[in-house]
Order: structure tokens, then C-alpha cells, then sequence
């Protein structure tokens, strides 16, 4: 299956640049470029992508609106997040508001298209240290929040699962981790995703720590 792709940076160079990069890969199409989020948001309704690649930092809207509203309108599409700053508190926000993790302008074409397809695949951008990092720094800049409610809703193993994936864990670590089948994390991954309304790990990751279930930092 070919991975639809839109780009959005205000850039000419970075959009031109990504895009001659994925193009280059077979199974990933990039199918328009958009200058800044309003012209992202609407592309995303014209052109119907898989995954949006979205600049933080744009005139018009910015990503972090932008995101918002393509996640709330058109919630099977995707979003990474672009930027230079590995410590940009736009980034924060995004991962709230549905972005399935952040990308550096400086990767090279073999982590940028790695990230498309793990995103594609339902996957989030948690596995590397700077975004564990990322979303640690994003915990201690927000007062947890009571969230008792929605976490009662879920086992005791699917309160360790959501712990372990606030840390960072693949699904292959967490099989490992707790000795279980690596089906079986995916079970308990998705039905923690449905009894909290979430709708990828990486907002997984973002509730866990709101919730006080981990530490930032621990």
C-alpha cells in the first residue's frame, strides 16, 4: 500500500527537499505541499493523505492550530510534527492535541522515512530519547491532572502496559518486560486506547504522565 503524504513548511526548500526524499521511497507518495496550516488544513480536505508533515512554526496558522483541526476533523490522518528545536513547547501542545510525535528538520531520509511508515502503521515517534525527553519536559511544565475517573476504567495490566509505554517501551520490550506474548501487548495496547478515548500511544504516553501514573524523570 502506498503512504499518501502532504507536507507543510512555509520553506520552499525544506517542502521541495522532503518531498524529492519520499518520492524516492516506492511505498510512499507525496501527493501536495502546503505553504502554512490553513493551506495544510485544507489541503488535507482536497487530497485525503495518510500522514501530514507538519511545520510547528508557520504565518497564517500555525501547526500546532492546524493540528487541532485536521485531528479533530479527519481523525484517521496522521501528524508529525517538524521542527528544528527539540525543546519547542509548540511540540508539547501538538502531542496533546493529537500529533503522533515530532520529527527534527535535520533528520536524514532513511529516519524520516522510517518515521512515515512507523506512523502509517498505527505506530507513534516514542522510541527515541529525545522524545521520551520531550514529553517528560512537557509533564513538568503542566500541573498533573485528576483523571481518576477514566483510569479506574482500566486493569491493573493495562495500568502497568500504559506505564511502560509512557516510558518509552516498543511492543516488543513490553512482551519482554512482562513476560507475555507480544500479541497479547497489542491487545492490551488497543483496549487501552478505547477506554480512554486516545487515539495512538503517543497521547497514551501524554495522559499517562498527566495522570500522575509516571513520574517525569523516574
Amino acid at each position: 500500500m502506498t503512504i499518501r503524504v502532504l507536507v507543510a513548511d512555509d520553506q520552499t526548500m525544506i517542502r521541495e527537499s522532503f518531498g524529492i526524499l519520499l518520492n524516492a521511497q516506492p511505498d510512499i507518495d507525496v501527493v501536495g505541499e502546503a505553504v502554512n496550516g490553513e493551506d495544510a488544513v485544507r489541503q488535507v480536505g482536497e487530497l485525503a493523505p495518510d500522514i501530514v508533515l507538519m511545520d510547528v512554526r508557520m504565518p497564517v496558522l500555525n501547526g500546532l492550530e492546524a493540528t487541532l483541526r485536521i485531528t479533530e476533523a479527519t481523525p484517521d490522518v496522521k501528524i508529525i510534527i517538524l521542527t528544528t528545536f527539540d525543546s519547542d513547547e509548540y511540540v508539547y501542545e501538538a502531542l496533546r492535541v493529537g500529533a503522533s510525535g515530532f520529527l527534527l528538520k535535520d533528520s536524514s531520509a532513511h529516519q524520516l522515512a522510517d518515521a512515515v511508515r512507523t506512523v502509517a502503521r498505527g505506530g507513534a515517534l516514542l522510541a527515541p530519547t529525545v522524545t521520551k525527553r520531550l514529553i517528560e519536559e512537557f509533564s513538568r511544565m503542566h500541573t498533573p491532572r485528576l483523571r481518576s475517573e477514566r483510569v479506574a476504567d482500566l486493569s491493573e495490566r493495562e495500568t502497568e502496559v500504559l506505564r511502560l509505554i509512557a516510558q518509552g517501551l516498543s511492543n516488543a520490550e513490553l512482551a519482554d518486560r512482562l513476560v507475555i506474548a507480544e500479541q497479547t501487548v497489542k491487545t492490551h495496547v488497543s483496549r487501552i486506547l478505547v477506554k480512554l478515548g486516545l487515539r495512538d500511544r503517543t497521547q497514551a504516553a501524554v495522559f499517562a504522565y498527566e495522570a500522575g501514573l509516571v513520574v517525569a524523570g523516574q
